[in-house]
């Protein structure tokens, strides 16, 4: 799937690649499973911190399912200025279509704190979606 991206005030980049993962869903047990890889980038003038996750999943009957949590994948990332991270998580979904957004709450080496959104991407069973 192509890669989405989206860039805040901050200079924090957001990018985000989905694949459908066949080999672990069960398609007669409506049970997709979907992986997602994030690159997140900042290219503001300060290091960032990222601290928690909020993420806003919905299938395509509109079931909605938050998460939220510390860090991602265990860590909590420092992003010095043009420093890159990236991760890859998954999902589950009892539809082959559906959506994910959220946003990271990031923190600079001052103590500020702020928000950075992460704009709506597609989860979809390969030729479901044209």
């Amino acid at each position: 799937m192509p890669r989405m991206e989206a860039i805040d005030q901050h200079g924090i980049v957001i990018q985000t690649e989905v694949n459908y993962l066949p080999e672990q869903s069960d398609e007669a047990g409506s049970r997709f499973v979907f992986s997602y890889t994030i690159t997140i980038t900042n290219l503001g003038h300060s290091s960032a911190k990222l601290i928690s996750r909020h993420w806003v999943i919905t299938d395509a009957l509109n079931h909605v399912q938050e998460v939220r949590g510390q860090g991602v994948v265990g860590e909590q990332p420092l992003l010095k200025p043009s420093q890159s991270f990236e991760y890859t998580s998954g999902t589950v979904l009892t539809t082959q279509v559906g959506t994910m957004r959220g946003s990271y709450l990031m923190q600079t080496d001052d103590g500020e704190q702020f928000e950075v959104e992460i704009p709506k991407f597609v989860l979809s069973v390969p030729r479901v979606l044209h």
